[in-house]
């Protein structure tokens, strides 16, 4: 399994990586297409039939699972690069800052000029903060992943309470808590969903003016979910240093994992999935259900399906050479998808933000996937990097990198 096409790939990572950025456009499509509705379905796009079904089953298997993969996944190529630079003698701090720094910077553009949704940013910020622990064994990185989401969930506990409290709205201080949480986990005020569709559906100046004056900050993400990602980034060093994400466990020993893990996490998410239809999507309890009670079972679904997946893989068939190729281009796959699908939603573009319903949204998936399929093998089987992955390396090392393999230059 651990075998690579470039002699300095790791094949398995790929995989995992392509399924990942795969999964979190089926994740983000609320986020691109309905005002206010990527959590609740009351808010927009419809909450009944096909549509209740889809977020049903995006909830269960979907929602923070293929983030927190990437996550994993991140943690552990940001180890692979540091090890890599420490053995030819470079300043490992040196390359692994300089990459966070232009990370971030590309992920500003990102966030700033197209999409709020930007984990790139997010990345970049906790990322720095993970190099501190990479001197860790495997031991230590588990317990320190498992103190950050213990934190991360008293965190979410004090913001849910928070939020039950305020449903009275009898005060103007609870009134603006209910208001704030109601924005991502409820129904926001008829005003405040107008406001968005006029803005979305205008021109690209006055969609970003929009953004930036209610949503875009690169210090949200790292309030909200910055001790989970760093937890998530721990694990996946670890996953790395014990041979799970490399290949070098027994099959056996995967299949162990991913039974346990899923027995344990899938029951979990399926009841929590029935309480938040059968409390009516209310949004202190989407809110619960969706953030705080699924904290520990997503990081053990995570966790499962890795196993699961590195079951699945079959070196050198199709369909793993494929997603393995989407993978080793994730950078560019995952800003690709976000061009995309602002220009079919975003004024614009298309102008189609808010005309979809929930169920109709994922007929676009099979449409991206298939264009992630088809470009990237055949790009990287002449070119050593994907566009946007030769971008971020040539400006993080401050020198245009070699972009055509050496067979080809020869050529």
């Amino acid at each position: 399994m651990a075998t690579s096409a470039p002699a300095d790939r790791i094949a398995s990572m790929d995989f995992l990586r392509g399924v990942a950025v795969m999964g979190i456009l089926v994740a983000n499509l609320p986020g691109f297409a309905l005002p206010s509705a990527y959590f609740s379905p009351v808010a927009w796009g419809g909450s009944t039939g096909a549509n209740l079904s889809v977020w049903f089953a995006t909830y269960v298997l979907i929602e923070g699972k293929m983030r927190g993969l990437f996550s994993v996944l991140f943690g552990a190529s940001m180890l692979l690069v540091i090890e890599r630079a420490n053995r030819k003698g470079e300043n490992a701090a040196g390359v692994h800052y300089r990459r966070m720094a232009t990370l971030f910077v590309i992920g500003a553009v990102h966030l700033y000029l197209f999409w709020s949704g930007d984990i790139l940013n997010h990345y970049a910020i906790v990322g720095s903060v993970a190099f501190l622990f990479v001197r860790l064994p495997v031991r230590w990185l588990l317990i320190c992943a498992g103190v950050l989401l213990a934190l991360q969930l008293a965190a979410e506990n004090m913001a849910s309470q928070s939020y039950f409290e305020s449903a009275a709205r009898d005060t103007p201080a609870k009134i603006e808590t209910w208001n704030g949480f109601a924005s991502a986990f409820g129904v926001p005020p008829p005003a405040e969903v107008t406001a968005e569709l006029d803005a979305r559906r205008g021109g690209f100046v006055e969609s970003n003016v929009y953004r930036w004056k209610h949503e875009v900050s690169p210090l949200n993400g790292i309030m909200q979910l910055g001790m989970q990602t760093l937890s998530a980034m721990l694990l996946g060093m670890a996953g790395y240093r014990s041979g799970f994400l490399t290949g070098r466990w027994t099959r056996a020993r995967y299949r162990r994992w991913a039974a346990v893990s899923l027995a344990v996490s899938l029951p979990i998410y399926v009841a929590l999935a029935y309480n938040t239809v059968a409390q009516g999507f209310f949004g202190p309890w989407v809110f619960f259900d969706s953030i705080l009670a699924a904290e520990v079972p997503r990081s053990v679904m995570v966790i499962g399906y890795t196993a699961l997946l590195m079951l699945l893989m079959r070196p050198g068939t199709w369909v793993t050479t494929r997603i393995a190729a989407v993978g080793r281009a994730a950078f560019t796959n995952y800003l690709g998808t976000t061009l995309m699908m602002t220009f079919i939603f975003s004024g614009w573009g298309l102008g189609q933000f808010g005309y979809w319903s929930r169920a109709q949204l994922y007929l676009l998936v099979p449409v991206a996937w298939a264009m992630m399929l088809c470009w990237s093998k055949p790009w990287l089987d002449r070119y050593r990097y994907g566009p946007l992955e030769w971008v971020w390396r040539s400006l993080s090392r401050m020198q245009l990198q070699p972009m055509r393999k050496l067979a080809d230059a020869i050529s």
